[in-house]
């Protein structure tokens, strides 16, 4: 008669067995060729061992995204196309990027850890907005977190690959929340545009970071020493330029609007 496997005997022993003692089976006479082979001790400690946590599990605060690697300081951004006519905006929005360039001499090794949203007030499902660059400092510091750098914002939504906008190479005006043309309403004023958390899921980074063009233009620090300086990376849903290296600087560390909002950074452990 065919033995069972070892693999579902020890299965079979696992709840009731103590890891401390090996288990010992008797078998006799006939029973013999029937009996369960009874898992060594070595055997059963493999089995129940925990597995590991992934690398963000263990780097990062609980809920943000570890993100590592090789960044360029200067790209060249290489557009084929351009969307709109000529122009004061011609070359806001480009339709189609070709491969990007690293104008660097040496690329730097990037490894922190950033919220996967933008940040959500408890109590609430939208972004929070009319944020400005100290809210977003106060409040990444009360969570024990910090603003992020504008290096680690850009590599956080373009990756290795240098990508223009966080889903690829090509404008998608329906992967994001942006493109909007329904910006004022019958007052003049910005309308609210914002959208939750998770409502646009292919608005996503190669390291899974959501929002990062459109939704809300997003305070960062620029890298460099001395006092922070903001800048805002994103934009917004307007019909803008959207793309990773895009930054607004024009603001200072008090302005705040419906369009502005942030996310947090950490450092990795």
């Amino acid at each position: 008669m065919r033995r069972p496997s070892r693999l579902l005997v020890l299965l079979a022993f696992v709840p009731a067995c103590d890891r401390s003692e090996p288990i010992k089976a008797t078998v006799s006479g006939a029973q013999a060729d029937s009996a369960p082979i009874a898992p060594t001790a070595t055997e059963v400690a493999a089995a129940t061992r925990p597995r590991p946590l992934p690398p963000a599990a263990t780097a990062c605060p609980k809920g943000m995204l570890l993100v590592e690697g090789d960044y360029c300081p200067d790209v060249q951004l290489n557009c084929k196309r351009y969307l709109d006519a000529p122009g004061r905006y011609e070359k806001f929005r480009c339709s189609e990027y070709g491969p990007s360039t690293c104008l660097s001499k040496q690329k730097k090794h990037l490894k922190f850890c950033i919220d996967p949203h933008e940040y959500v007030p408890s109590g609430s499902s939208l972004p929070e907005n009319f944020k400005s660059f100290t809210h977003a400092e106060k409040t990444c510091k009360s969570l024990g977190k910090r603003v992020c750098k504008e290096s680690e914002w850009n590599f956080a939504c373009e990756g290795e690959d240098m990508r223009p906008y966080p889903y690829g190479f090509k404008r998608d005006s329906e992967a994001c929340n942006a493109d909007r043309m329904d910006l004022f309403g019958s007052s003049g004023k910005l309308r609210d545009l914002r959208a939750p958390p998770g409502a646009y899921p292919r608005c996503a980074s190669p390291f899974g970071v959501l929002d990062m063009a459109g939704n809300l233009e997003e305070f960062v620090a620029i890298d460099g020493k001395g006092p922070a300086r903001p800048a805002m990376k994103g934009a917004y849903w307007q019909p803008g330029r959207n793309h990773c290296r895009a930054a607004q600087t024009a603001h200072d560390r008090y302005y705040n609007g419906t369009e502005t909002g942030f996310r947090c950074c950490a450092d990795s452990r």
